[in-house]
């Protein structure tokens, strides 16, 4: 059942994932500059994935060098409460958990939502997508991985898109996030799908021009939004 109507717009954020590392805080700079609407962390604890990253006092770190950026946190981390306080007190502003590492859905979003964070559940490849039925009213977002989580540079599993279409029919005002090899070759897959908040990682961070890519896909969605609601 969806909520009232709110006007869907696209919106685009770069995984620094595949960024240069050694210098964390110039590429965020770089990929906001070029238009970035937020940007996507990814989190992983080597324990729910097969690897390691960063955690929150990375997030500590950057946040006064870009005080107004939206940092999205993808928690790829078991149990998915574990880092709600740390990740809230350090600057994140939306906490991105698996729905696959943690027992208590709801209370996970309690948890985040009192931290003063916006809350976002996403699913492996393998997990089907209506799970995620009882607790659409309770997040901002769905994050739909089209790899399996923990690495970047994954090829694009097109399979996935039937999950954004099952949420987008049933849930037309909702947020739907895809993350995994989206690029100037798949984007538009995912725009026809429904998805409207796109993570991107080596097609931006790759780019030499990474304004014009950005602009493509956030063009992309925009036009799959006005003709899905044209048809409406």
């Amino acid at each position: 059942m969806s909520s009232p109507r709110k006007c869907l717009s696209g919106k685009i954020g770069p995984s620094i994932l595949n960024s240069d590392l050694s210098n964390l805080a110039s590429e965020c700079q770089r990929m906001l500059d070029s238009g970035a609407d937020y940007l996507h962390l990814d989190v992983m604890d080597g324990h729910f994935v097969p690897n390691l990253t960063f955690g929150h006092p990375i997030v500590k770190c950057l946040r006064p060098k870009m005080p107004n950026a939206m940092f999205e946190m993808h928690m790829m981390v078991e149990p998915a409460e574990r880092w709600i306080e740390d990740m809230a007190a350090s600057g994140a502003n939306m906490y991105t958990f698996h729905y696959e590492a943690t027992q208590d859905v709801p209370g996970c979003v309690r948890k985040i939502k009192e931290a003063g964070m916006k809350a976002g559940i996403s699913i492996k490849p393998g997990t089907k997508v209506e799970v995620l039925d009882p607790f659409i009213d309770l997040v901002d977002t769905v994050l739909i991985m089209t790899v399996e989580p923990g690495f970047g540079g994954q090829k694009f599993m097109a399979d996935m898109m039937p999950k954004i279409e099952y949420l987008r029919e049933h849930f037309s005002n909702l947020d739907i996030g895809v993350d995994g090899g989206v690029s100037l070759d798949t984007i538009q897959m995912c725009a026809n799908a429904g998805a409207n908040m796109i993570v991107s990682g080596s097609a931006l961070m790759k780019s030499d021009n990474p304004r014009e890519v950005m602009q493509t896909l956030r063009n992309t969605v925009e036009d799959s939004i006005q003709k899905s609601q044209l048809e409406r």
